[in-house]
């Protein structure tokens, strides 16, 4: 790829095709910090409509100096607005595609003999796998995330990255010893003071700590109750389902609906 070509990409992202995309790959691997090549990598995933691209988009974030940035890119309309000449052209060639002959082979085989309990085993296995698939399919589970420009907090908890372990250095060590040591010592002065603390009076009414509630059932969207579904937090999800029926009551059987999917995954996937 030249440089006219990727200033070409730069200002019409949508006409990325799949030959641009994997050199953008072999660009990719040489400058894995070249931020524009990744989100025009980005751009063809969603165009795509691939599977992988809510995993590129955390990648793509980690990469990114501004996630700000990357956040009003991807909610943009050039972003957004998928290329329509590529449906077109794909079911312009499906309506005219011509089929020359087709042939019904019946094949006959011996069927095996199957013990009932295996049989019954694999026909319960196979009912679940099918209702799974289509839960899934309802669901919409691995379509690309698409985020508003309202939902900071939602694209927010998508990015939310795996905790690394931060690497303790010797002097760090040194200056934590040195801290814990002197809290050691005021507690062995307290003691020495031999202070008196004066009892709580059996009568005295307990203290009342009443909780703290905050109310973010405002921050609950239809595309953060799908991040929860993507990261397979299928409790959370079903709650932000719960919260969505109580906001939108109009859309309360719709909601339900994905709630019994839901339900289903879980169940699945906690045998």
């Amino acid at each position: 790829m030249n440089l006219t070509d990727y200033t070409f990409l730069l200002n019409k992202p949508e006409a990325i095709n799949d030959r641009y995309a994997d050199t953008l790959d072999d660009v990719l691997s040489t400058f894995p910090y070249f931020q524009s090549a990744r989100v025009l990598k980005l751009k063809h995933l969603y165009n795509q409509d691939s599977f992988n691209y809510n995993y590129a988009l955390k990648i793509t974030a980690a990469y990114t100096t501004d996630r700000s940035i990357l956040f009003d890119f991807i909610t943009s309309d050039s972003f957004v607005s998928v290329q329509k000449g590529l449906y077109e052209k794909k079911l312009e060639e499906l309506m005219n595609m011509t089929v020359i002959g087709s042939e019904h082979l019946v094949v006959e085989a011996k069927q095996p003999i199957i013990d009932p309990i295996e049989q019954s085993i694999r026909t319960s296995i196979k009912e679940a796998t099918s209702e799974e698939q289509k839960a899934e399919e309802k669901l919409a589970i691995g379509k690309p995330l698409e985020f508003s420009k309202n939902e900071k907090h939602s694209f927010q908890e998508w990015l939310q990255l795996s905790r690394l372990k931060p690497i303790v250095r010797e002097e760090v060590e040194s200056s934590i010893d040195i801290e814990k040591k002197k809290k050691l010592e005021l507690i062995d002065k307290f003691i020495e003071n031999n202070p008196k603390i004066t009892p709580i009076a059996k009568d005295a009414p307990a203290p009342v700590i009443e909780p703290i509630s905050e109310d973010t059932s405002y921050l609950m969207t239809e595309t953060l109750a799908r991040v929860y579904l993507e990261q397979k937090k299928y409790s959370k999800a079903i709650q932000a389902y719960e919260i969505l029926i109580l906001k939108y009551p109009e859309k309360s059987s719709f909601f339900a609906d994905r709630i019994s999917d839901i339900r289903i995954l879980q169940q699945n996937n906690n045998l």
